[in-house]
C-alpha cells in the first residue's frame, strides 16, 4: 500500500474542496486500496467573492505553498478557481509556477494543480468543444470565467450565474438544486456541462443523476481538480460515481501527462 500526501491551497470560508476531494479519493479507495491518500490544508484568508479580496487572496500564495512544503506533499493543489480566472487568460500556468517555485525553495518538490488549469485539461480529456458552465458567482466574475474558458479554446454556448457573492453561502447551496438548474440552460450545441465552475460550489452528488438525465459528460472544478491530480501522482484517474471524466472509459491518449506543467 502506498500513501500519497496531497497539499491544499484554500480560501479560509472553504466548506467545500475539503469535503468533496477526499469523498472521492475515499471512494476510489475502496476499489483500488493499494492507494491511500491523506490531506493537509493550508487557508488564505477571504470572505466574499469580490474582485478586491480576491487579489488579496492572491497574495498570501506565496505563504501558503511555503506552509505546505513543510509537510513535504507529493503534490499540491490551489483550489479557487475564480481567484486565478479573474486575473485574465492563462494566470493559471504563472500560479502554478509561483507555488512550485516557493515548495522548489523550501526542499519540496512537487507537481502542482490548480482547478483552473485542471477544468480547462477537464474539458480537453473530455473531448469536449463546446460547454456550458454554471457558476455561483455575480455575472461579471461569471463573464471573466468564460473569456478564460474561451481564450483556452473552448466555446461557452450558455452561462448561468447563481449569483451569491458570500463564499460562505456558496459552500452552503445545496447540490441537488443543480438537478434543476442545469435546465435553464441552452444545451443544444454543448459537447459537455460544466455543472460547478467553482470549487466552493458542491455539485459532486448530483453529477450522476444530471449526467444521466442531459446526455451529456458532467464535470465540475472539483471532479477536474481530483482528475488532474491523480495523473500527476502517475495514477488511474477513476473514481466512482463521479462522472465520465472520472470513469476510467476515456482514451489513454488524452490524459494529461504528469508534471507537464511544472518545469
Amino acid at each position: 500500500m502506498t500513501t500519497h500526501h496531497i497539499g491544499m491551497i484554500v480560501p479560509s470560508s472553504n466548506l467545500t474542496m475539503e469535503t468533496e476531494l477526499p469523498r472521492m479519493l475515499r471512494a476510489r479507495e475502496t476499489r483500488q486500496p493499494e492507494d491511500r491518500f491523506v490531506l493537509h490544508s493550508s487557508r488564505m484568508r477571504m470572505k466574499q467573492v469580490t474582485p478586491e479580496q480576491l487579489r488579496a487572496m492572491n497574495e498570501q500564495t506565496e505563504r501558503a505553498a511555503a506552509e505546505l512544503a513543510d509537510a513535504r506533499p507529493d503534490a499540491v493543489a490551489t483550489a479557487c478557481l475564480v481567484a486565478i480566472m479573474a486575473q485574465g487568460p492563462g494566470h493559471h500556468c504563472t500560479a502554478e509556477r509561483q507555488i512550485a517555485e516557493v515548495l522548489r525553495a523550501e526542499g519540496a518538490e512537487a507537481p502542482v494543480v490548480s482547478s483552473a488549469g485542471a477544468l480547462l485539461d477537464g474539458i480537453a480529456a473530455l473531448g469536449a468543444r463546446r460547454v456550458a458552465v454554471i457558476t455561483p458567482y455575480l455575472k461579471p466574475l461569471t463573464a471573466k470565467v468564460v473569456e478564460y474558458i474561451e481564450d483556452a479554446g473552448t466555446e461557452v454556448v450558455d452561462a448561468l450565474s447563481l449569483e451569491v457573492a458570500d463564499n460562505l453561502e456558496v459552500g452552503r447551496l445545496d447540490p441537488q438544486d443543480l438537478t434543476g438548474h442545469w435546465r435553464r440552460l441552452d444545451l443544444s450545441r454543448a459537447d459537455a456541462l460544466v455543472i460547478s465552475a467553482c470549487v466552493q460550489m458542491p455539485s459532486l452528488a448530483a453529477i450522476p443523476a444530471v449526467e444521466a438525465a442531459c446526455g451529456l459528460p458532467v464535470l465540475s472544478a472539483a471532479t477536474a481538480t481530483t482528475y488532474r491530480l491523480l495523473a500527476e501522482l502517475g495514477l488511474d484517474p477513476t473514481v466512482p460515481d463521479a462522472g465520465r471524466l472520472l470513469s476510467g472509459d476515456l482514451p489513454a491518449a488524452r490524459r494529461p501527462t504528469p508534471a507537464s506543467r511544472v518545469s
